[in-house]
């Protein structure tokens, strides 16, 4: 079973955020492999050191949500760049101010770690407010970094980090 290992406040600069967007969650993620779209992203941005540089845990694969009250989900896949990045044909932007995310390091199974639900209250027990975007949208995020997601533990658990932007 997945649990929460570690929350943390981290500050990130101005992002864009270069992806495409979804009506829900699915199974969209091997076409994005199997098109070269994160390599679109990457060589955009002039390959992830670029995004290392401004953010230590850029370069991640991200799973992008933004909820609000009456207002339809959207789910997004894509990368955090610079925010000058240019974006690639095909592909839409996203454009987030400076500010912080509330971070949570979920380790387990592969299939667990996507279970999130309990972050949302663990960041708000660590003291941190969950920012809203002018139209009353909450943004949260799965970031899957390497080497935490790709490279199993001893047991066979890997940690993804789950993050909301907060003020």
């Amino acid at each position: 079973m997945a649990s929460i290992v570690k929350t943390f406040r981290e500050a990130v600069p101005a992002m864009r955020f270069i992806g495409k967007k979804y009506e829900g969650f699915g199974p969209w993620w091997g076409e994005w492999f199997a098109n070269g779209w994160f390599d679109e992203i990457e060589r955009a941005m002039g390959g992830t050191e670029s995004i290392l540089k401004l953010w230590e845990n850029g370069g991640g694969y991200v799973g992008l949500e933004r909820r609000a009250a009456d207002q339809p989900f959207e789910y997004w896949i894509g990368m955090f760049t610079p925010v000058d990045t240019p974006v690639p044909e095909g592909f839409a932007c996203v454009d987030f101010p400076a500010m912080g995310l509330g971070t949570c390091w979920i380790q387990g199974d592969e299939k667990e770690v996507h279970k999130t639900k309990a972050c949302k209250q663990t960041v708000k027990d660590a003291g941190m407010t969950i920012w809203k975007d002018e139209n009353g949208g909450k943004w949260s995020f799965e970031n899957c970094v390497c080497p935490r997601y790709t490279t199993p533990d001893a047991e066979g658990n890997i940690i993804m980090d789950y993050c909301y932007f907060v003020e």
